[in-house]
């Protein structure tokens, strides 16, 4: 058995059973422990270690000094003291919302959570059209109660800026940075582009001075608003999900950033399973039907935290100036106008930029890819450019619509 004591290192299966028998107080001394990495993220090692004998599990969870997708991602390690601290605090804020944190080990770099085998990753479940009603009522209590609750509205100032501090996570901060607001919005040599895109790409958001200019002042924006202790990643590959329960994950991004990241990030990755559903469901009225629940949910999540976001603040609020009549509203209304900005700036990214999600670039037809990828990039740019327009669920549905009839006219 290596030493998990003395220096770090990449562990192996192998050595995931070794530390979880030395290092964790989960499993009987007759153990029969059996080992699998199931890691797919791109930077992570993650390791789920089950007892045969009596099917009790654990995930292990490593960080490494380099990204896996890719060595030119040099990252602190710290990001998983990170990532485990803001579990602990998210498992306050909004119980039964994250998973448990056992153990964090500053020396191997790792952390031990509760498996939530019995769930399944939420972007799989969109892509094979699945449906969970209750999502729009989890996610939105989530939302609300880890980014306004952490914020200076309700939180002692000092106490706030201690966590600002604690939670500073610079090399992550710059990946967001440069895929997210830089990199999509030029010809960038690790862009890539799907052939069939690229001249709208070049025509429609490369070309356009005013679009730019937009993106500039949000770049800003995201380094510089200390405002909420966000997730900073919160996509569908980091949620587990089943009929009755939604759990979030992974926020190893997490640093205290514009409340709107988070909300923009679950709006556009409902959007990219809205395009999978509508160029691979075949038949008309089963599409119809998912597009409905899917268009639905998307609304929701946006209603749900607009009146839970009011009701919180109420009941909470601690700062006196907050409590000036109208400034609440004018406080959502800018959480709202950055939630459709970080949501144009994920859907543009993850179609011309590094890391794209599966469920566009698993659309086998090369036509129906192209016609997804140019109505998510035309809903991108329009919530960027008409951010501040933006308020309602009703109004994200309408800015979805006229894309896809703005692309079908152009189609014909």
């Amino acid at each position: 058995m290596k030493d998990f004591t003395k220096e770090y290192f990449t562990m192996t299966e192998e050595d995931a059973i070794d530390y979880a028998k030395a290092n964790l107080d989960l499993f009987d001394e007759d153990a029969k422990l059996q080992c699998e990495e199931i890691g797919d993220g791109n930077l992570n090692y993650v390791f789920k270690v089950v007892d045969s004998k009596t099917n009790r599990s654990v995930i292990i969870k490593q960080a490494g000094p380099v990204a896996r997708i890719s060595d030119e991602f040099k990252l602190s390690p710290d990001r998983n003291r990170i990532e485990s601290e803001i579990l602990q605090l998210q498992y306050k804020l909004a119980p039964g919302s994250v998973p448990e944190v056992y153990k964090y080990d500053p020396i191997m770099n790792c952390c031990a959570m509760e498996d939530l085998s019995d769930h399944e990753m939420m972007r799989a479940a969109l892509i094979a059209h699945k449906k969970f009603p209750l999502f729009a009522e989890h996610i939105s209590t989530f939302l609300v109660n880890t980014l306004l609750l952490t914020s200076d509205v309700v939180m002692e100032h000092k106490e706030k800026k201690a966590l600002v501090k604690s939670f500073i996570n610079p090399e992550l901060c710059e990946i967001s940075e440069d895929l997210v607001y830089s990199e999509p919005f030029y010809d960038c040599p690790r862009n890539d582009v799907y052939p069939g895109t690229r001249e709208f790409v070049q025509n429609t958001i490369w070309n356009d001075d005013a679009l730019l200019l937009e993106t500039a002042k949000l770049k800003f924006e995201f380094m510089t608003n200390a405002q909420s202790l966000i997730h900073g990643d919160l996509h569908t590959g980091s949620i587990f999900i089943k009929e009755d329960s939604t759990k979030v994950f992974d926020p190893e991004f997490a640093f205290y950033g514009p409340a709107g990241y988070d909300i923009g990030n679950v709006i556009a990755n409902l959007i990219f399973a809205y395009a999978n559903a509508n160029f691979t469901i075949e038949d008309e009225l089963k599409r119809k039907d998912y597009l409905d629940y899917l268009g639905n949910t998307i609304k929701d999540v946006i209603d749900l935290f607009n009146e839970k976001f009011i009701r919180t603040w109420e009941n909470h609020v601690t700062e006196s100036v907050a409590k000036y009549a109208g400034f609440k509203e004018y406080y959502l209304g800018n959480v709202i106008r950055d939630t459709a900005a970080v949501a144009g700036h994920e859907l543009i990214r993850r179609i011309i930029g590094l890391a794209h999600v599966k469920d566009i670039t698993s659309i086998s037809n090369a036509e129906a890819r192209v016609r997804a990828e140019k109505i998510c990039l035309t809903i991108g740019k329009t919530f960027i450019l008409n951010r501040e327009n933006m308020k309602t669920g009703a109004e994200f549905i309408d800015v979805i619509q006229s894309a896809e009839e703005q692309l079908l006219k152009e189609a014909e």
